[in-house]
């Protein structure tokens, strides 16, 4: 069966994730990883790409992001893999592949899961018992809205700047909606979205997109689309 192409469409947030081949790890110094944020930074604004959140992990790494136009958010993603690799392989005196194919990716639904998606990728260095909460980590877009540091890479959604009327209320109010986490009903689900490609949202939302794209959103059959607890989204 030939392979569906990525579900890409401009003006909603997507959900990324982009491994390491064989789940080896993508930085062996902490200038790879300033490497990587430079070269994000640099093609989302070649590219008009608006990134929401991002985290570097060991060996993947997660992006929140939504494009403005149809390709923008492919040509970003492939010249970031490319100028990374070569840049990595140089400086480690290898060859060959790196990354563990395509990246994955979904849509998923402004209202009900922008804010959760947020979460779920700020608590990954959580999940995975590196540190004991989200501020700890250094190479995530957390402390840019804990109001720790400015990121330059980061582009807030129109949800985050609804979250208070002042600076010092939207971090509080997302310190708060992350620090209340999710469940692990919705972190699977956000996982399965991301790795199968199928839009993330409500049956009405999915329906809708349908109609903007030839491309098929969602598996045959599927059940009842995923809710949000709104916890989350306070």
């Amino acid at each position: 069966m030939a392979r569906l192409p990525r579900l890409t469409l401009p003006g909603y947030p997507h959900h990324v994730i982009q491994r390491g081949n064989n789940r080896q790890a993508i930085f062996a110094t902490l200038a790879d990883y300033r490497m990587l944020l430079d070269l994000l930074e640099e093609t989302a604004k070649k590219f008009d790409v608006a990134v929401h959140a991002y985290v570097l992990m060991s060996n993947h790494f997660h992006l929140l992001a939504t494009p403005q136009t149809a390709d923008g958010l492919p040509k970003m993603m492939q010249a970031v893999g490319r100028s990374y690799v070569r840049y990595f392989n140089d400086t480690q005196k290898r060859t060959g592949t790196l990354w563990e194919g395509r990246y994955k990716s979904t849509l998923i639904q402004t209202d009900r899961y922008l804010l959760a998606c947020m979460a779920y990728i700020d608590l990954n260095p959580v999940r995975a018992g590196l540190v004991a909460q989200p501020q700890d980590y250094p190479w995530s877009s957390h402390l840019h809205y804990r109001g720790v540091r400015p990121d330059r890479l980061i582009t807030p959604h129109a949800l985050y700047w609804e979250l208070g009327n002042t600076p010092f209320a939207r971090e509080a109010a997302y310190a708060e909606l992350v620090q209340n986490g999710i469940t692990p009903v919705q972190q699977a689900a956000i996982t399965q979205a991301t790795l199968s490609g199928w839009a993330l949202g409500e049956a009405d939302f999915v329906t809708d997109l349908q109609k903007r794209t030839d491309r098929r959103v969602a598996k045959a059959g599927a059940g009842r689309p995923f809710s949000v607890n709104k916890s989350t989204q306070r």
